[in-house]
């Protein structure tokens, strides 16, 4: 039957995950924002390589109606010539005055269709210089994205072993420790951007929220009774003798 350890190894086994567990912390902080820059780049650039190809589209169609619309305005004027030509055959007025319509008509189409043209080219030009800036921003967060990459990739290579490393020892710190404090523990630490579940009694006060800790418990926490909290933060507070046991041997 396994012996229940008592409060004072709890406190021991908690205070040494806390320190493995803030060591993991600070190669997150190396880190730093890294990854989560790394993640937004990699979200813009493939926004940017969607908005491009839908800009080079839309381009494509522009440039083909422009050809279209040119086309028709050359059918138009092969149209007027053949009408000329068919002027000097004309048999009587009715004939001639239906040419002549055909041909004011053909004019006119093609007076719209430069006109379509001209502002189809104007509209045109606007696209490619949006598609040239849009280019030229994809090509800078691509640089911006592959030095970021390079930069968070030797952070990685630098720290992994010791993470790693880490990793291993927080999961074996874990294993004495009961559900309900690991629990408590984890739930503190998701609370505190500082990762502190565990903290000390330094100057009379919490050393996670410096508020005052009253002499009383101060006390009941060297006595290693029961797990006690932090009124102020919730943090489980330690003495110097769960802290450093052999300086409280010594002394």
């Amino acid at each position: 039957m396994a012996v229940e350890a008592s409060i004072a190894d709890k406190l021991s086994m908690l205070w040494n995950l806390q320190q493995i567990d803030s060591q993991l912390d600070e190669i997150q902080i190396l880190k730093g924002e890294l990854p989560m820059e790394v993640a937004d780049l990699e979200d813009e650039v493939a926004g940017l390589d969607t908005r491009i190809k839908k800009m080079k589209a839309v381009l494509k169609e522009s440039e083909q109606e422009i050809a279209k619309m040119q086309t028709q305005a050359k059918d138009a004027d092969a149209n007027i010539k053949r009408y000329q030509k068919q002027l000097d055959e004309v048999k009587n007025n009715r004939e001639y005055e239906a040419l002549q319509k055909e041909i004011e008509l053909a004019k006119l189409d093609i007076q719209l269709s430069e006109k379509r043209v001209r502002e189809a080219k104007g509209s045109l030009e606007g696209k490619k210089e949006s598609l040239l800036v849009a280019e030229a921003k994809f090509e800078a967060k691509q640089k911006e994205l592959e030095a970021k990459k390079v930069e968070l990739q030797g952070v990685i290579e630098k720290t992994e072993g010791e993470e790693k490393r880490l990793h291993k020892q927080s999961e074996k710190a874990r294993e004495g420790i009961e559900a309900r404090l690991l629990n408590a523990y984890d739930k503190t630490r998701r609370t505190y951007r500082n990762g502190i579940a565990v903290a000390t009694v330094e100057r009379n006060s919490c050393g996670g929220c410096f508020n005052n800790v009253p002499p009383q418990i101060q006390l009941e926490i060297g006595l290693h009774k029961r797990v006690i909290a932090c009124e102020h933060c919730g943090r489980i507070l330690v003495d110097q003798t769960i802290v450093s046991p052999e300086s409280a041997v010594e002394a």
